[in-house]
């Protein structure tokens, strides 16, 4: 935490922990790096999404190490509120941990720890789906097994959870603007995929999307 002085906290000493724009590229780097690695954009679709989804990381890695824009903007609030936190040490950018009481363990909070379930259950969608995906591909048939036996589009979903996980970890206006957008982005990808994937298998697919949902498995099938 930030010294004190006269029963109130220096907000700026918490500063030092941010300006670390090593760690924004390098962070950046290594989960586009992940990502890409189990994506394996091929088709435009494919690097539209990916796109989105790597600006979204370095938005997030941006206030992570960088600058802490959202905490800069919301500091006059969180301090009222809290004064008694350094909201400009580095742990203080686990929001909802802070918020919710967390603040001597934030790596140990809920929210955290459920992000990383949510991370770590996104890149297996991912990884999961792109095998089923890529074996229909090379013999020219369309994917409907594995998870794509469930919902239409696994990645998609797989960079969802990913993305809500590092909401929930780490907070920022930006990302909570941006995710929206991406939401919506994604739909788009996905109907525009659907057009050309109908126009190559015709029944085939008509019949694949009748009794498979796109996004939302179905409980019962």
């Amino acid at each position: 935490m930030g010294a004190v002085a006269g029963g109130k906290t220096d907000m700026h000493t918490g500063f030092a922990d941010y300006g670390l724009w090593g760690l924004v590229v390098l962070n950046s780097a290594i989960f586009i790096f992940f990502a890409f690695s189990f994506f394996k954009p091929r088709t435009r679709h494919d690097w539209r999404s990916f796109g989105a989804f790597s600006a979204f990381l370095v938005a997030l890695f941006a206030e992570m190490y960088g600058f802490p824009l959202t905490l800069y903007f919301l500091a006059g609030w969180l301090q009222t509120r809290y004064p008694g936190i350094d909201w400009f040490a580095h742990d203080s950018g686990h929001l909802l941990e802070m918020l919710f009481g967390w603040q001597a363990v934030p790596h140990f909070g809920p929210f955290h720890l459920l992000s990383l379930l949510l991370i770590g259950a996104g890149f297996y969608l991912i990884a999961k789906a792109w095998r089923v995906l890529y074996a229909a591909q090379q013999a020219g048939e369309l994917a409907c097994t594995g998870l794509y036996a469930h919902v239409r589009h696994p990645q998609y979903i797989g960079f969802v959870l990913i993305m809500f996980g590092f909401l929930l970890q780490w907070p920022t206006l930006l990302t909570l603007v941006m995710f929206p957008v991406l939401l919506w982005m994604y739909a788009r990808l996905a109907a525009s995929e659907e057009r050309e994937v109908e126009a190559r298998f015709a029944d085939a697919w008509r019949a694949y999307a009748l009794r498979t949902p796109r996004f939302i498995p179905r409980l019962r099938r």
